[in-house]
């Protein structure tokens, strides 16, 4: 059985302050559209754990979801969607944005980006805000189905190339459709798990002077 059999929806969030108690948890984030939701389904094993959308932006709050043992898999707002009120969508920063710098809970981050539009500008400001946590960040290059063998492993090894700089980071390719690479994520999230000590994250959330993602 893996990690992610037994995962079911557990509550949404729209603002810090109802952020739940959880023990340890791994965060799904990507850019609209870039099949972050197919991914956490096809990890799971379901249809419809995370909404799917033709439409991007659908994903407008912290979802989150029970893998068990005091572990969770959350499911964030999608970057990079513009056609969305200002108001929202500044909302969706700064709510990304403390999220990940101030979860003390968090001790990974899966994020997702299209293996044929890899390290697009918001995905490098991802990576470059989340690096100051100094947490793991594991890529899944999505989609790797729509490219040949021979193009996969050359954005394999370009990414990687790319990304020499950042020790705290690995990548992989991923096709949801053909549900190829599964294994490697979830061995992954369990060597994540694994690392986290009983006393970790005991204390309080520090919701105040996070930094704000970059736009």
């Amino acid at each position: 059985m893996t990690i992610f059999q037994n995962a079911r929806f557990f509550t949404t969030v729209n603002h810090l302050k109802d952020l739940p108690p959880t023990r340890a948890e791994i965060a799904f984030v990507g850019r609209s559209n870039a099949g972050k939701s197919s991914a956490i389904n096809t990890l799971c094993n379901r249809t419809r754990l995370a909404f799917v959308s033709k439409t991007p932006g659908r994903t407008q709050h912290i979802n989150f979801f029970d893998l068990g043992q005091e572990r969770y898999l959350v499911d964030l707002p999608g970057y990079g969607y513009a056609e969305v009120p200002e108001a929202v969508r500044a909302h969706w920063v700064e709510l990304l944005g403390q999220y990940l710098q101030s979860r003390t809970s968090l001790i990974g981050l899966l994020l997702i980006m299209d293996s044929r539009r890899p390290l697009r500008d918001l995905d490098w400001k991802m990576i470059e805000f989340f690096s100051e946590t100094n947490r793991p960040v594991h890529i899944l290059l999505s989609k790797a189905d729509k490219l040949s063998r021979q193009e996969q492993q050359k954005v394999l090894a370009s990414v990687k190339k790319e990304l020499h700089d950042y020790p705290q980071i690995s990548i992989q390719l991923f096709s949801s459709s053909k549900k190829t690479g599964t294994a490697e994520v979830e061995q992954q999230v369990q060597d994540w798990f694994a690392a986290v000590a009983e006393d970790d994250f005991v204390g309080e959330e520090n919701h105040g002077a996070a930094g704000t993602l970059p736009e």
